[in-house]
Formats: C-alpha cells, sequence, structure tokens
C-alpha cells in the first residue's frame, strides 16, 4: 500500500505534459484594415467614426418597428434554437471536465442460491434442504473507481477544443441576433414602402381616370384624337396593373414579418394596417472603424473559435498516440450472512494500476492527427475568409449608402420642382389659362416624382440597414 502515493505522485507528475499545438490566437488576415482608422468607402459618406450600438434600430425614431423587433427577439424560432445549441455546447463542456475526474460506482448485492446433493454448513439444518440440497446467502456492498490519468493531456485538449464550441454557439447566436433584426427591419421598411406605393398609385389612378373622361368628352366634340383617347386608356390600365404585384409584395412582406416574430401568417395585419411615414435613417450614422468591427462581428468571433476548438483537437488526437494509464479500486465487504455488513474491519480491497499503448496501430493514431491538422487548416483558412467577406461587405454597405445619399437628394430635388410646376399649374387654371388636363397631367408628373423618391428613400433606409448588419454590433449571448 505504501506504494499507491508514489504511483499517484508520478501520475500527477506526467499529466503535466501536454501535447499537440497551443493556441495563440487568429493569424492577421487583413493587416491594413487592421491598422487603418477608417473605412476605405467612408469618405464623403455621412457618417460617425463612433462605434454602434446594439439596439441601432431605435435610430429610425420608429416606435412600431422597435415594438416589431422586440417580439421577433422575445419569440423567434431560430433564435431559441440558437439558444438550445449554446446549452447543448456546455453540457458537453460539464461533460468533458468531468472525464478529467475518477468514475466511481456504489453496489449492493444479495444473492441466494440451492446447490443439489452439496453439504455446506450453514445456521440452522447445516445448509440443507429437504432432498439433500445445500442453500447459502450471500451478502457484499462495494464500490469501485476507475480514473485515467491525462498524462499527455489529450482529456485537457478536449475541455480546450469543447470551450470554444460553446463560445462560437453564442457568437453563432449572436449572428443570428443580427441577421434576425436586419431581416426584420428590411421587411418592414418593405411593407411601408408598398404601402406608400399603393397609395400614391391609387392617387394617380384617379388623376388619370379623370383625365381619360375629360379626354373622351372632347373626342365627342371633336378636339381631341382617338389616339389621344386610347393612349390615356393604356396608361391607366398599366398604372391598374402596377397595383396587382404591389399589392401581393405587400402581404408576403406582412406574413414575413409575423413568421419572424414567432407568430402565423396574417397576425401582424391588424397592426400594420394603412399606409404610414417610411422611416429614414438619421443624418450621420455611427460605424467606428475596421478593427472594431473586426473584434465586433459575430460571424468572425464563431470562425475564430471554431479555429480554436480545431487546433485544440490536434493534441486530442496527438495524446492517443502514446500510453495511457488507468487505476482501478475495488473495496467491499460481506458474506454469507448480514451481519457480516458490518464488520467494517474485514473487507475486500483492490487496487490495479494499468499501462496500455496501442503502438502497433499501422500509423491510424498518426493519419488522425494529420487529419486534426488539416481541419485545423481549414479553419484557419475559413477564418480568413470570413474576415475578408465581413469587410467587403462593410466597404460594400457604406459604398451603397453613399451614393444612395446621393440619388435621394438628387429625386427630392426633382420632386420640389415638381411641387413647385403643380402649384403654378393651379394658379394658371385658376386665372383660365390652363386646361384642367394640363393640370392633371402636371399634377400626375408630381405623384410620380413622388413615387420615384419613395423608392429611393426605402432603398436608403435599407442600405441603412445592410449597414448595421455588416458591422455585427455588440450582442451579448443569453444561455
Amino acid at each position: 500500500m505504501n506504494r499507491l502515493p508514489i504511483a499517484l505522485s508520478l501520475a500527477g507528475l506526467l499529466a503535466g505534459c501536454t501535447v499537440g499545438p497551443n493556441y495563440s490566437g487568429p493569424p492577421v488576415a487583413a493587416p491594413r484594415a487592421a491598422a487603418s482608422p477608417t473605412f476605405v468607402r467612408a469618405s464623403d459618406a455621412p457618417v460617425l467614426d463612433q462605434p454602434p450600438v446594439a439596439r441601432w434600430w431605435e435610430a429610425l425614431g420608429d416606435p412600431t418597428l422597435s415594438a416589431i423587433e422586440a417580439r421577433a427577439l422575445a419569440a423567434n424560432p431560430d433564435l431559441a434554437a440558437a439558444q438550445a445549441r449554446i446549452r447543448q455546447a456546455r453540457a458537453d463542456l460539464r461533460q468533458q471536465k468531468a472525464n478529467l475526474l475518477p468514475n466511481g460506482s456504489a453496489t449492493a448485492l444479495y444473492a441466494h442460491a440451492r446447490f443439489p446433493g452439496l453439504n455446506l454448513e450453514q445456521s440452522g439444518d447445516n445448509g440443507q434442504g429437504g432432498n439433500g440440497a445445500s442453500n447459502i446467502d450471500l451478502y457484499n456492498v462495494g464500490f469501485d473507481a476507475t480514473w485515467e490519468v491525462d498524462l499527455f493531456g489529450g482529456q485537457h485538449r478536449a475541455v480546450e477544443a469543447a470551450r470554444a464550441t460553446a463560445q462560437k454557439a453564442e457568437a453563432d447566436l449572436a449572428d443570428a441576433q443580427v441577421s434576425l433584426t436586419a431581416e426584420v427591419a428590411q421587411a418592414y421598411v418593405n411593407v411601408r414602402d408598398r404601402q406608400t406605393r399603393i397609395a400614391l398609385n391609387q392617387r394617380s389612378i384617379a388623376m388619370q381616370a379623370q383625365m381619360l373622361t375629360l379626354t373622351e368628352q372632347r373626342y365627342q366634340r371633336g378636339t381631341a384624337s382617338r389616339l389621344d383617347v386610347e393612349r390615356l386608356r393604356n396608361q391607366l390600365e398599366s398604372t391598374h396593373a402596377d397595383v396587382t404585384p404591389l399589392s401581393a409584395e405587400l402581404e408576403a412582406y406582412l406574413d414575413e414579418l409575423a413568421t419572424l416574430t414567432g407568430d402565423e401568417p396574417g397576425a401582424l395585419d391588424t397592426t400594420l394596417a394603412g399606409a404610414h411615414a417610411l422611416p429614414l435613417p438619421p443624418a450621420r450614422v455611427a460605424i467606428g472603424d475596421p478593427a472594431a468591427l473586426l473584434q465586433r462581428r459575430p460571424d468572425i468571433r464563431a470562425a475564430e473559435r471554431t479555429l480554436a476548438a480545431d487546433t485544440a483537437r490536434i493534441g486530442q488526437a496527438q495524446a492517443a498516440r502514446f500510453p495511457k494509464l488507468s487505476f482501478m479500486g475495488i473495496v467491499g465487504i460481506g458474506g454469507t450472512g448480514a451481519s457480516d455488513l458490518t464488520k467494517l474491519d474485514d473487507f475486500t480491497a483492490l487496487i490495479a494500476p494499468q499501462l496500455s499503448w496501442n503502438f502497433l496501430d499501422f500509423g491510424r493514431n498518426a493519419a488522425k492527427v494529420h487529419q486534426a491538422e488539416a481541419v485545423r487548416d481549414e479553419a484557419q483558412a475559413k477564418y480568413r475568409s470570413a474576415v475578408l467577406a465581413a469587410l467587403r461587405d462593410a466597404e460594400d454597405s457604406l459604398s451603397r449608402f453613399r451614393y444612395r445619399r446621393i440619388t435621394v437628394a438628387a429625386l427630392a430635388r426633382g420632386k420640389a420642382a415638381a411641387d413647385e410646376a403643380a402649384t403654378l399649374s393651379r394658379q394658371r387654371y385658376a386665372a383660365g389659362t390652363t386646361t384642367l388636363i394640363d393640370l392633371l397631367d402636371t399634377e400626375r408628373r408630381q405623384i410620380n416624382a413622388e413615387q420615384d423618391l419613395s423608392v429611393a428613400e426605402a432603398g436608403l433606409t435599407g442600405d441603412f440597414v445592410a449597414i448595421q448588419k455588416a458591422l455585427g454590433l455588440g450582442w451579448n449571448a443569453a444561455g
């Protein structure tokens, strides 16, 4: 028994050896971006170098949108699935930590046996049954434990990989939150855009119908041609046709919003009924810098944690190539009578250290190590790809936002000119110097200018949403 402490001490010293590469962080995938104080496409864009906030949609100033975002974050089934994956990964981490400790179990046994033709001395009838048979009772209570010493750190690497995998699951949840809030905002913008365009089309239809009626009256009086009538009728039918796909798209976006909030299609129809002003982005947008983006985007964090886990699994594979040391211990008390269970000084004990080494595996473990290294190399390449894709996403979003601002400004000037022309035409019509058809035509062009501006403004808000999604934001995963 004096050799046991020596063996355990030796095992503890050997367990301090951990094979495999130590993870020292991800490689530098974009050195110029990491050192740059600003994004390449941020020049001349209405942006601020301040870091953005997670609840970015509040900058749009639309309480209805904010309420729908809150519903989506609370009830979206994809987020619930991501949260479940976090719990799975954390449970696996606890299991891997537990594997470092001994595994023990307790047993209690009672057995009654009858042996024909045997003469075993027992209390009472000397253990003999009525037909020359013998009976025997056995009582035993025992405890056994096994422990595999982590000689070369394979189990520690497994814990390291499980921890990184759990952190990846948290980053995946944050990425799902970012994507969800962007999808909700874009669908909401699409709903308001379609509602506005349908309302403008209805106004245009009413005006074109009035122009057609007046032209038909002029044709009957011989002051207009049949070509004028047919041209206006064709224009009216074309405007009618434009409303149909817009109505179908509106219903599709309403159903998308309901699904994103974890509800059934049609659940938000009443809430979002009627035209509503399109939410517009603030005058200047906070974006931060590229280095902060690389640390903040959840998909980059997830790729980095995958790289860390795959690096740890190399050591786990390498440890399988070396000898394994395990201990088994058994302690038990008992006998042929129940009173034997109280004899604590009369016990059976066994301790059995075992050293095993599968050295003749014909390269199987070496192949597993090479496979783990290849998986790590793939994760490293995917990390670099994720970084470059994130930077491109951010730069492209900033570029589109900047040029869309220019387009919106030009269309706003065009609408102002159309408004001025409509005002002058009304004044001339009131003075009797122009016809009603000319006035209606001017107002029709005014509506068209308003439609063009509305479409561009919806695109601008969509580009703002795309910027927020590209920036990744600073979500904290909740378990």
